[in-house]
């Protein structure tokens, strides 16, 4: 019964200790407030985030999602978002940026 005790202890501090996980991509975001409206390029969101994490189309224009999520059995989770549209030419038309990473 001892040894039961011992090793159920074992795993339940293992699963505490590498109880953490995260989704997404991790991206640099020193250059958020420079993207603008009507004036940053695709190109320029491309060479500052790199590959989106993902990539879609709302009303017919491309949009691309920086997604970066951790969560772990002891702590805060933390999470960082940049979703940007693009319009027809390329250029950034409307972007959100939320994070609760220190």
């Amino acid at each position: 019964m001892k040894r039961l005790v011992s090793l159920f202890a074992a795993l339940f501090i293992t699963l505490v200790l590498t109880g953490c996980s995260s989704t997404g991509r991790n991206f640099p975001v020193a250059h958020v407030d420079e993207i603008q409206n009507g004036v940053t390029t695709q190109l320029q969101v491309l060479d500052w985030f790199g590959v989106a994490f993902k990539e879609g189309v709302r009303n017919g224009n491309p949009m691309w999602t920086y997604q970066f999520d951790t969560w772990q059995s002891i702590g805060k989770d933390k999470s960082k978002e940049l979703v940007i549209l693009f319009d027809q030419d390329h250029i950034v038309r409307a972007y959100r940026y939320a994070s609760n990473m220190d």
